[in-house]
């Protein structure tokens, strides 16, 4: 999936997107700004490695995380809309995920949430890359996530 595509598809609507990123650390809106124009369409993205920057930064609540740890669908459900409530974007992204070396048995390596928000709501996804290296774990993240705001632009 190309960042070209991403972004004709964001002009073609008139959004402007917003990102929130933690394990890809800023690799998707980095992609984006590789090319030329994608000011029209990327308005800010926020690098929350920590769950305090996710709390401070995006409002992810503190009981979300104890509840559920960094990496699960809430979490990145809650990252999403608070991209895009502390923005000027209608349309947010947002990773959470263990891109490795390590893992847990409940949370292997390779395991990276998604979401995705628009005023209509939430969408998110738990894809299960494996135990492919943290390299190729970021960039399939950042693929997966280029998807996910392509569908979304449908």
């Amino acid at each position: 999936m190309s960042a070209e595509a991403v972004l004709d598809a964001l002009k073609a609507r008139g959004w402007m997107l917003a990102t929130a990123e933690s394990c890809t650390g800023g690799r998707i809106a980095g992609a984006l700004t590789d090319i030329a124009g994608s000011s029209a369409v990327l308005d800010r993205g926020f690098v929350t490695y920590s769950n305090a920057a996710k709390m401070e930064m995006l409002g992810v609540s503190a009981e979300t995380l104890a509840r559920t740890g960094a990496v699960s669908e809430e979490v990145a459900a809650e990252m999403a809309m608070g991209a895009l409530t502390r923005s000027d974007a209608q349309i947010a992204v947002s990773v959470t995920g263990i891109a490795g070396p390590g893992g847990s048995e409940h949370k292997p390596e390779g395991r990276v949430c998604f979401g995705v928000a628009t005023k209509a709501g939430v969408t998110t996804e738990t894809v299960e890359f494996g135990a492919i290296g943290r390299a190729e774990v970021r960039a399939a993240s950042v693929d997966h996530a280029f998807q996910m705001i392509l569908a979304a632009c449908r």
